[in-house]
């Protein structure tokens, strides 16, 4: 089968940065899917794992993605979810083999049916973003869908980005919450506001005089998605009581300020529950067959801004490329091969 790999770390600048290889197809597990491959989304952990993960001498190259949608070609013994033919979409495992190959081995736990209203290219930039807003919103901050306007906020850091354009959609849609997302650029912003943000605040500028202007005076709950170390000093003196923080990145922090106000801090990696194949691991199928219904119902758009042609080594060269870049609005997907 086809498939893009590496043998080496390299920057996305070198030609052996992605390589296209041949690979032999992978038999399923007890409870894997065997997917046919169609399209594929990239995400920053893409690019973080190529920079520091490599196989060893004589090992097989490593074949990077998480997103994908596809359909379902063969199943194993103990599968009961899926059957062949069903159309599908997921974010894969970090201790698995990739996406970014024609056939894909995945356990039935953490996938969901593509919504019938997307192209499998629109389905593939959903997954991994989706699962991450929705654990921070639903798992660890404990929101209740449907609850009505009581007042409280939160701040989206990162709003435009993979995560930020799904976690303003699903706080607007389906909580009573007053949304914040943060974008400096005209085009950043008005994105923002398109998928259903309250109001925008430039993070180059002062957060308090932004979020006074807007009527807040205290931040409810906090996404922060992106460059923490760098926004958390401004968002610390702004926290309610009993507020909560959520972070995805790697910030070193001084949490200390938050004790008075009984703040409390979550670290969230939507990889936990395949990782460690956790109790409730079928919670990821569950989230995502609910989101395919929310596409369906219109209620929830695809994040896809970019299509960037077949899944090879060169059009996923870019891709990363972009993604690393840190301009990149909503998803960059690939689709065929």
């Amino acid at each position: 089968m086809k498939a893009v790999g590496y043998h080496k770390s390299l920057p996305i600048s070198d030609a052996n940065a992605l390589l296209d290889v041949t690979l032999p197809a992978p038999s399923p597990g007890p409870r894997d899917l065997r997917v046919a491959v169609r399209a594929v989304s990239v995400n920053p952990v893409d690019y973080k794992v190529r920079l520091r993960a490599a196989p060893k001498d004589g090992e097989p190259p490593k074949v990077l993605g998480f997103d994908a949608a596809g359909v379902v070609e063969a199943v194993g013994p103990e599968v009961s979810l899926f059957k062949p033919g069903d159309e599908v979409f997921y974010a894969g495992s970090v201790v698995r083999s990739g996406t970014n190959a024609e056939l894909h081995l995945v356990d039935e736990r953490i996938v969901g049916r593509k919504p019938a209203t997307l192209s499998f290219a629109q389905a593939a930039a959903l997954p991994l973003t989706t699962i991450t807003a929705w654990e921070i919103l639903f798992d660890h901050f404990g929101l209740k869908r449907g609850a009505a306007n009581d007042g409280r906020n939160i701040l989206i850091v990162g709003g435009a980005g993979g995560v930020g354009s799904i976690c303003v959609q699903l706080a607007r849609q389906l909580t009573g919450l007053t949304v914040f997302a943060t974008a400096s650029r005209p085009e950043t912003r008005d994105w923002c506001l398109k998928l259903g943000a309250h109001h925008v605040i430039d993070h180059t500028k002062p957060f308090a005089e932004q979020f006074k202007a807007a009527g807040h005076s205290q931040i409810n709950y906090v996404a922060s998605l992106t460059y923490t170390d760098q926004h958390y000093p401004q968002i610390a003196p702004l926290f309610a009581a009993q507020a909560k923080f959520a972070m995805i990145d790697d910030p070193t922090l001084d949490i200390k300020p938050g004790k008075p106000k009984s703040v409390s801090y979550h670290w969230e990696s939507m990889f936990t529950r395949s990782m460690f194949t956790t109790p409730d691991m079928i919670e990821q199928h569950n989230l995502l067959d609910a989101l395919s219904q929310l596409v369906d119902q219109g209620v929830i758009k695809t994040t896809m801004t970019r299509e960037m042609g077949v899944i090879n080594a060169e059009n996923l060269k870019k891709a990363h490329a972009l993604v690393e870049s840190g301009t990149s609005i909503g998803k960059a997907v690939l689709s065929g091969w």
